[in-house]
């Protein structure tokens, strides 16, 4: 039976194979997307400074619209590494949702846009 969950899975996975297909038009070497795809995750260092921050500095790093304006702004400049920042912040947002880390509330790391996590994370497809 097909979830909302899995829906929302398979749409992030779609959207992870385009930043995918956008890398790999670009003039860099392949070993740059996995090197940098975890580069977003340093908006996790707010956290350090409390839940609020935390989720601000998180979410500032995980909005795919932010990633989008970047990737625009880097076409429309021609500059290939802006470009680039676009499409990993685009990339690194659409892998998270497909493991089910969403956009975070400030009162827990663990409260996002798609719910609560659950302990461990499990995966769950069914």
């Amino acid at each position: 039976m097909m979830t909302i969950k899995n829906t929302i899975r398979i749409e992030e996975a779609g959207m992870f194979s385009l930043s995918i297909f956008l890398f790999s038009q670009t003039g860099f070497a392949w070993w740059w997307y996995p090197v940098l795809i975890l580069l977003p995750d340093l908006g996790m260092l707010g956290y350090l400074a409390g839940n609020r921050a935390g989720a601000f500095t998180y979410n500032l790093f995980h909005h795919k619209a932010i990633a989008i304006g970047i990737f625009s702004l880097g076409w429309y400049l021609g500059i290939p590494w802006v470009e680039l920042g676009g499409i990993i912040l685009f990339g690194r947002s659409s892998m998270d949702r497909m493991l089910d880390y969403g956009l975070k509330y400030t009162d827990s790391f663990q409260h996002t846009h798609l719910g609560w996590l659950k302990k461990g994370n499990d995966l769950n497809f069914s």
